[in-house]
């Protein structure tokens, strides 16, 4: 990036930015969560229907964020007034927080398009909040789904242990460190400014 473009780089991530990541952070702690709690409960009672409906509702809002994070990431970059400076960290801490970020993205997507096979395994229909259906696009062998269902399970644990360390290393960021880089994604500006550059 050019020194002027650098200059007018934004400290904090743009609204609709925030909003996509909370929404994502969200979604995964509900989905992990709900898929928990629906297991102690009896087989075909209310809640537990219910917490699945949501449970896949979610999922299907999930799988349109992360469509949409990456082109609109993608987007920022090349706006001077979206793009976001470098967080400022020593050349090791970047790398590994890249390679988090990308693993995160890898599981992401992996665990959506688990949660889709699985359910056109299952050979039900399901839905979006009771808005409108989501059509069978491919056929899944019903045989497969308790295969997909074991890796749905394994890859979520995989993202709920990589997602609570990235949540960690942002607060050893905020409360250690000292730095500005979990403020950059939160959105209260004037409660909580950008600390100054030492």
């Amino acid at each position: 990036m050019s020194a002027p473009a650098r200059q007018n780089s934004r400290q904090r991530y743009d609204a609709f930015s925030m909003t996509l990541h909370w929404i994502t952070a969200f979604s995964v702690i509900f989905l992990f969560a709900s898929a928990h709690i629906w297991e102690q409960l009896e087989k075909g009672t209310p809640l537990r229907k219910g917490l699945q409906a949501w449970h896949i509702s979610f999922g299907i809002l999930l799988a349109l964020v992360m469509i949409v994070r990456p082109l609109w990431r993608f987007y920022c970059q090349r706006q001077t007034h979206l793009a976001v400076a470098p967080a400022e960290s020593s050349t090791p801490m970047r790398i590994i927080a890249h390679a988090v970020h990308g693993l995160l993205y890898l599981l992401l997507f992996t665990q959506v398009v688990l949660g889709f096979l699985f359910r056109w395994s299952q050979q039900e229909p399901f839905n979006f909040f009771g808005l409108f259906d989501i059509p069978t696009f491919i056929h899944v062998d019903t045989a497969l789904r308790h295969t997909l269902a074991g890796l749905h399970i394994n890859v979520a644990w995989a993202l709920i242990s990589l997602a609570g360390a990235h949540a960690l290393a942002a607060l050893l960021h905020h409360y250690v460190l000292r730095d500005n880089v979990l403020r950059r994604m939160l959105p209260l500006r004037d409660s909580m400014p950008l600390r100054e550059d030492k």
